[in-house]
Parts: C-alpha cells; sequence; structure tokens
C-alpha cells in the first residue's frame, strides 16, 4: 500500500500559497509570494534534497501542475527524480501533458485517490495543490505531513488546514531547526485523539 505524504512549506499562521515565487500564485490578491526566499540556507537545501531523492510518485491538483510542467523539465539537474516521477494530476478541465509520465484524474478524486494508494508501487507525494490537498485531508487519506515551518505570519493567504479538516492526531517522527529558524518537522498518522483533565 502506497503512502500519501504532503510536502509543503507553511508559515506559522498555516499559509502555503506561493512559497516560490512572486507570480506564482496571486489569486485573491495574494501579495506576499516568494516567501521564502530569505530563509534558504545550506541546512535547509540538505534537508530537501534527502527528501527528495526518496523514491516518489506526485500527485497534483492542476494550477501546481501546470506550474511545475513549465519550470521542472528544463531543471533535471536539481531535482533528478521529479521529471521520472509519475505525476497524477486532479483536473476536470486537463487531460494531457507533454511532460510524461502524467495521469489525469478527474470525477471523484478521493475515491480515484483511494485506489491508487492500493496500488503498488513508491508513496505520493503531494506539493501545494491547496485544493486537491483539502480534498485529501477532508476524506482522511493523507498518512503523513512533511512540513517546513517558517518563522513569519502572512495574515492572508490559502491554508493548510482549511475547512473540512478531521479531527486526527500525529505524533513526530523527525525534527529539525535550521539555523535560519525554519522547522523541519514530519508527522506520521497516530492513534485516535485522545482527551482528559490537566
Amino acid at each position: 500500500m502506497r503512502k500519501i505524504i504532503v510536502l509543503e512549506h507553511v508559515s506559522l499562521d498555516g499559509v502555503i500559497q506561493a512559497p516560490g515565487r512572486t507570480d506564482e500564485d496571486i489569486s485573491g490578491g495574494f501579495a506576499y509570494g516568494g516567501w521564502i526566499a530569505p530563509y534558504s540556507d545550506e541546512s535547509l537545501g540538505t534537508l530537501l534534497s534527502k527528501q527528495m531523492s526518496r523514491p516518489f510518485d506526485l500527485l497534483l491538483g492542476r494550477t501546481t501542475f501546470e506550474i511545475w510542467e513549465r519550470y521542472w523539465p528544463h531543471q533535471a539537474d536539481a531535482w533528478p527524480g521529479v521529471n521520472k516521477a509519475t505525476k497524477y494530476v486532479a483536473s476536470n478541465t486537463m487531460a494531457s501533458s507533454e511532460w510524461h509520465p502524467s495521469v489525469f484524474l478527474s470525477g471523484d478524486i478521493a475515491e480515484k485517490v483511494s485506489q491508487l494508494k492500493q496500488q503498488q508501487g513508491p508513496d505520493l507525494h503531494v506539493w501545494g495543490s491547496g485544493n486537491l490537498l483539502q480534498t485529501l485531508i477532508k476524506h482522511d487519506l493523507v498518512d503523513e505531513f512533511w512540513l517546513m515551518i517558517y518563522p513569519l505570519t502572512l495574515g492572508t493567504g490559502k491554508r493548510l488546514f482549511a475547512d473540512g479538516t478531521i479531527p486526527a492526531a500525529y505524533r513526530v517522527t523527525q525534527s529539525e531547526v535550521t539555523a535560519k529558524g525554519v522547522i523541519v518537522v514530519n508527522y506520521e498518522r497516530a492513534d485516535a485523539i485522545t482527551t482528559g483533565d490537566q
């Protein structure tokens, strides 16, 4: 069975929108694109490289896929695995791409992803893909969150956990803090939430 691992750059207040470039996603009037740039350093790069070198396929929303298909085919040296990975794309409007191998999923995305998880193959990595991410969370399909939490608040923008988030408990399996204060942490699904009095 394949795991779904969500990998996100996230602000302290939960924003995941347009971390990489100023023009990446300006929807909703978002004016802070490229907000991770001041925090990039060698230690973060090393942690990212380690994560990105593991075997994986990609599960992406259409918007993220369209951004990536213009960029990554020309950056094979930076991330060789991204071009070889199968890209599963959730879209009701897109059905083909020259960036191969790509498979397009439409209709009941939660059901299609659930079927993908049952197949043999590498884990499915989700980057960006805000709308798809909310569907995955709502249907309890995420196995792990690999988060890079940046020491800033943005106040506006698409959030990691939005409407439809289900109650769930997680355990930390790995964590490090970079020299510039980025917390890199892996959360894995745990048993049910427990409550009690202090």
